[in-house]
């Protein structure tokens, strides 16, 4: 027989297993549906405030936008798409209709790289009267088809509107508008252009100082200099400048002094300085220059080649071609020890740091290049990938005769980072009103060119609706730029479309009417097309969707339910204790 204190004890401890079950919960897996105008109107509410958070960037007086970062300082920005990026919200719902608009901003970003806020707050005006026009019984299909119809004519319209981007001071108004009327900015990037051309490569950095710097580098340069500082002919300014040298390129990290002894040999015979770039130069190979460079018996200098992998080798391969040298590589089965003399190049000026190497006047043939830079321009235009288009226009812009390089200025690294943000969205505009020229600016474009959409009918009469839905959307960039600003918009669309003067439009920043192109408020063709196209492409989908599924959130769940018994349980053993 068990005694009375054992019976106790089994029933606390079978009564704590009990609980302990009692506890787990059952994890929750699975989808949830919502359809119809309850789909949608979730969707819009999701576009509406991310749409809202992106809209007041517009304009010469749009404000800025803080963005808070898990590490680092909150980031000032008036970029519509950066803004969009950081959008995300806790409701599934909302977020796939902000997750929808902001591919819109992305989609204008990667083809015209501005235009982005534009492109958000179209989409959201058309998606918002598309809902509107769905749940009065109109078919959704016929609204899409209708929709693009309008854009089409739309396009049609700003392409007759367009015309060519002329002279330095054009540039220098299209830079500044979308730098936000920042004039510095303009002038810069119209100096860069009036210099390099269309086709010039521009990079914007970081810089060291309060202002705002260019600097312009002739030939070619990559970032990587001396492997030695013994290397060094110039102990002032700590570089290594050559005249007229003998360059060897070479794939392979060198360390036998014998495989180049022969290209040493010929340049003390001929006394001629040599340049020898590789990948690495170590051991034997680089205690014998730096000796021979010591007793003076040799002008050399070893430099590591530019970038990493497949990058590196077509660098590697430009170099040999504006050089006229021939580049050392096992796949085109070239290697040191058989290598002949008639392998090297020469150039007429190359200028060593510690940091970064400047080829200048490279004896490469003419037509040898421009095969080249015609290679390199098509492969821009076939590849997809963000990153090798700017490695790809990097070694154009060194093969075509000169990269500048924007040093970004300011007082902190927020401040710079604002800048950099406004200068980069200003070169893309330019880049992209060289491409397609230029229409009047303030949203006046797509104002005169709704105009058409008054003739234009569809098949019946959703179609119709679908017009009027894009002709209503083309007044909402105007009437943003002019709230933004402090004046009634739909008074200032009113009066540009009664006076009906092709570029005659408002001038926000001033609070007047005036010859848009005269003042030079313009806009590039590809991105204001651009932004009604993508923005169009998307608000017409969400407008036809009628189910919408997301995954079921989980809460709780097995160990945390177990967890909770666990403690229920060791609170009965401390009852029984007492």
């Amino acid at each position: 027989m068990l005694s009375k204190f054992s019976r106790s004890k089994s029933i606390v401890q079978r009564l704590n297993t009990a609980s302990t079950l009692s506890h787990i919960q059952a994890a929750s897996f699975g989808k949830e549906i919502k359809f119809g105008t309850e789909a949608r109107t979730q969707m819009l509410e999701g576009a509406d405030m991310l749409a809202d958070a992106v809209q007041v960037t517009l304009g010469p007086r749009g404000r800025n936008v803080v963005i808070d970062k898990t590490f680092g300082a909150p980031k000032i920005t008036k970029d519509g798409v950066t803004v969009a990026r950081e959008i995300e919200f806790s409701n599934r719902y909302h977020n796939i209709g902000a997750s929808l608009i902001k591919q819109v901003a992305s989609q204008a970003n990667d083809k015209a790289g501005d235009g982005t806020t534009t492109a958000t707050i179209l989409a959201r005006a058309i998606f918002k009267e598309g809902c509107k026009s769905v749940a009065a019984g109109m078919n959704p299909m016929d609204l899409r088809r209708g929709i693009q119809l309008a854009v089409d004519t739309v396009v049609s319209s700003l392409q007759e509107m367009s015309v060519p981007v002329k002279g330095k001071e054009e540039i220098e108004n299209v830079a500044t508008i979308s730098a936000n009327g920042d004039k510095h900015i303009g002038g810069i990037l119209a100096g860069i252009f009036d210099k390099l051309g269309a086709n010039g490569t521009i990079t914007v950095q970081d810089g060291k100082t309060l202002e705002t710097e260019v600097e312009y580098v002739e030939g070619i340069k990559w970032d990587r200099g001396y492997i030695s500082p013994y290397f060094v002919t110039d102990t002032k300014s700590s570089k290594c400048e050559f005249k007229n040298p003998l360059i060897l390129l070479a794939e392979k990290k060198i360390s036998n002094v014998q495989s180049i002894l022969k290209f040493l040999e010929y340049a003390s015979q001929n006394k001629r300085q040599l340049i020898i770039v590789a990948e690495d130069l170590d051991g034997e190979a680089l205690a014998t220059l730096v000796l021979n460079k010591l007793r003076g018996g040799l002008q050399v200098c070893a430099v590591k080649s530019p970038g990493f992998g497949d990058n590196r080798r077509n660098t590697m391969q430009d170099i040999a071609i504006a050089t006229g040298a021939q580049f050392i590589s096992e796949d085109v089965g070239l290697n040191l020890d058989e290598a002949e003399l008639d392998v090297l190049g020469t150039a007429e000026k190359i200028i060593i740091s510690k940091d970064d190497t400047i080829i200048m006047g490279g004896a490469g043939e003419k037509p040898e290049v421009e095969e080249r830079v015609s290679q390199i321009a098509s492969a821009i235009d076939q590849t997809t990938s963000e990153y090798d288009r700017e490695k790809l226009q990097e070694r154009l812009g060194r093969l075509t005769g000169g990269v500048a390089v924007i040093k970004v200025g300011g007082a902190s690294e927020v401040e710079v980072s604002e800048l950099k943000d406004r200068i980069e969205d200003a070169l893309c505009a330019t880049r992209a009103a060289s491409d397609e020229g230029i229409v009047p600016g303030g949203g006046t474009a797509l104002l005169y060119a709704s105009r058409k959409l008054e003739t234009l009918k569809g098949e019946n009469f959703d179609q119709d609706i679908g017009i009027k839905i894009v002709k209503e959307a083309c007044k909402i960039p105007c009437k943003t730029i002019c709230s933004n600003s402090g004046f009634e918009g739909s008074i200032v669309v009113d009066k540009l479309l009664d006076a009906n003067v092709l570029n005659h439009g408002f001038d926000a920043s001033l609070g007047e009417y005036c010859d848009m192109t005269k003042r030079g408020i313009i806009d590039p063709t590809k991105v204001v097309r651009t932004a009604i196209t993508d923005s169009c492409g998307v608000a017409s989908l969400m407008i036809t969707t009628e189910a919408m599924i997301v995954d079921v959130k989980e809460e709780g769940g097995a160990p945390a339910g177990g967890m909770g018994g666990g403690m229920g349980g060791m609170g009965g053993m401390g009852g029984m204790g007492m």
